[in-house]
């Protein structure tokens, strides 16, 4: 019993997909190539500009599969064909970053500095010291790299310093009531 997905993934200009006979995909497009190797009982078609991905069985682990490869394919072709980015910022005195080759150098108010490498693929830029801009074509790998920086110094409700994502709303808790 084979099942469609809810939708098929309609493929943008500029980007190719290749499918091979042992469950690979590669997905090629201007900004670069990513693969993926597809888990057991979910296979992938190109029809033309649409991909359908379809299951084998009724499985709870296959339909679930089903999906998480659905959206996996499609977020592999918006990265190579638009990317990704994470915007972060930094709130504390004293609090700034600074990209130093393929490390960015964190100081956040510690005893000493946060080295975190730049995972190859990935672009970070920083402006003012405070804001920092991840960008790559890979969405698992843009989104590891901003929460592994924010976790070093999450925002703390009483002052609010640390690093956040940008828009991110910190709550506010009031301090001590003196009497």
């Amino acid at each position: 019993m084979s099942r469609v997905g809810k939708q098929p993934i309609s493929l943008p200009d500029k980007v190719t997909v290749q499918i091979s006979a042992t469950g690979g995909v590669v997905v090629e497009g201007p900004k670069g190539k990513l693969t993926w190797t597809l888990p057991e009982g979910v296979t992938v078609t190109n029809e033309g500009k649409e991909l359908s991905v379809t299951r084998s069985s009724e499985d709870r682990t296959v339909r679930a599969m089903h999906g998480t490869s659905q959206r996996l394919i499609s977020n592999m072709i918006e990265g190579v064909s638009k990317g990704y980015t994470k915007n972060l910022e930094i709130h504390g005195v004293g609090f700034r970053a600074a990209v130093k080759g393929n490390v960015i150098d964190l100081n956040l108010g510690q005893s000493h500095p946060r080295l975190h490498p730049i995972p190859a693929g990935v672009k970070v830029t920083v402006a003012d010291n405070t804001k920092i801009a991840i960008e790559g074509i890979d969405k698992q790998v843009v989104g590891q790299l901003a929460a592994d920086i924010r976790a070093y110094y999450p925002p703390e409700p009483y002052k609010a310093k640390g690093v956040r994502y940008a828009g991110e709303q910190i709550r506010r808790k009031a301090g001590k009531s003196v009497k």
